[in-house]
């Protein structure tokens, strides 16, 4: 039989593994020291644990850490890396090194079931989701590590459809018996799950970034079906509802589409349903799709865009887009492939 796996593991669920084994009281925070300061690749290798409480956990622990299957490397330098996952399957991840920034998009889940029309990831449908463990794998296992400066939850599939495994590896990231990062340098998407964002932003510290791409409600329903069970509106009810404070930030991702969500009428509408946010909004140029009915505005479409929702008073940026070349841009993440030659 599998040995568990003791990384992804908080120090609440390590506590009660320990008890259970009878070992003494300080050897959760003993493990998560190594698991998550020091990265013991073994147990075998947890010295402060006395050598029978090692050979104990062995008997049915492992740390459990898993490297990438393959990278591709683009020719912007970012990086994309495929992971095994449970039931043989795969996702993809992304390293984007920009100056004095490394960012990992780390995948939640393999494939997605919210079914957005403009992404290759909704493409291949759900299989299943990642547990706390696959989602840091991702962040731990990355050969680039010790270079990160920050962490999107940006990848496979949504987060707050899999929100139970997504805390605890935010809780892990930044607690201090874990790796100690800052919540303010890691970012969590969604595409705005009403009864989940309320849970999301009380049990976290981390910044929110909402999919957005249309102010108009047919037309986002279009876009993402996701709009007919969560409209919008009440997705921006909560956010206005809630106290961000000062270094916690909200923002609005909006993939542009040439002529379709980039119009006067749009800039309109979007500076009333965000009036009294104090939010940002990320611009994003689509990245095409096979057999896709849209298409990309060019860089002077996007830079108007831009100016007219400034001259609204919305602070507004185009963000970069990297890693096209290899798959690795925003919407364009898939296994499907892989997944099909199991």
């Amino acid at each position: 039989m599998a040995r568990k796996r003791l990384y992804g593991k908080t120090l609440d669920e390590l506590s009660v593994l320990t008890a259970a084994a009878s070992l003494p009281p300080y050897a959760a925070k003993q493990i998560t020291g190594w698991l998550y300061r020091r990265g013991a690749p073994e147990i075998s290798g947890m010295t402060d644990l006395s050598l029978a409480s090692r050979i104990l956990l062995e008997k049915d622990y492992e740390t459990g850490l898993t490297p990438p299957s393959s990278v591709a490397t683009g020719s912007d330098g970012t990086k994309k890396y495929l992971f095994p996952v449970s039931n043989g399957r795969f996702i993809e991840t992304a390293y984007i090194p920009d100056r004095d920034r490394a960012t990992v998009c780390l995948s939640v889940q393999s494939g997605c079931r919210m079914g957005c029309r403009f992404c290759m990831t909704a493409r291949q449908g759900f299989q299943g989701n990642l547990t706390a463990n696959e989602i840091l794998n991702q962040f731990r296992s990355l050969p680039e590590h010790a270079l990160l400066t920050n962490i999107v939850y940006m990848g496979m599939g949504e987060p707050l459809d899999n929100l139970g495994e997504v805390l605890r590896s935010l809780d892990i990231l930044t607690s201090v018996w874990g790796y100690g990062w800052s919540p303010t340098r890691i970012t969590v998407s969604t595409v705005g799950i009403t009864d989940r964002i309320k849970e999301y932003l009380e049990k976290s510290k981390c910044h929110l970034a909402v999919s957005l791409h249309s102010p108009f409600d047919e037309e986002r329903q279009a876009l993402m079906p996701v709009q007919k069970a969560h409209p919008i509106k009440e997705v921006l009810d909560i956010i206005r509802g809630f106290d961000f404070g000062r270094q916690r930030r909200v923002s609005f991702e909006y993939i542009v589409f040439r002529g379709l969500n980039d119009t006067p009428a749009h800039i309109k509408e979007l500076a009333r349903i965000l009036n009294g946010i104090r939010c940002r909004i990320n611009l994003i140029r689509f990245h095409n799709i096979p057999g896709s009915e849209y298409s990309s505005p060019g860089q002077p479409e996007m830079e108007a865009f831009r100016d007219s929702l400034s001259d609204k008073g919305i602070t507004a940026t185009i963000r970069a887009s990297r890693g096209e070349d290899i798959g690795a841009a925003c919407g364009l993440l898939s296994t499907l492939e892989q997944n099909k030659n199991i």
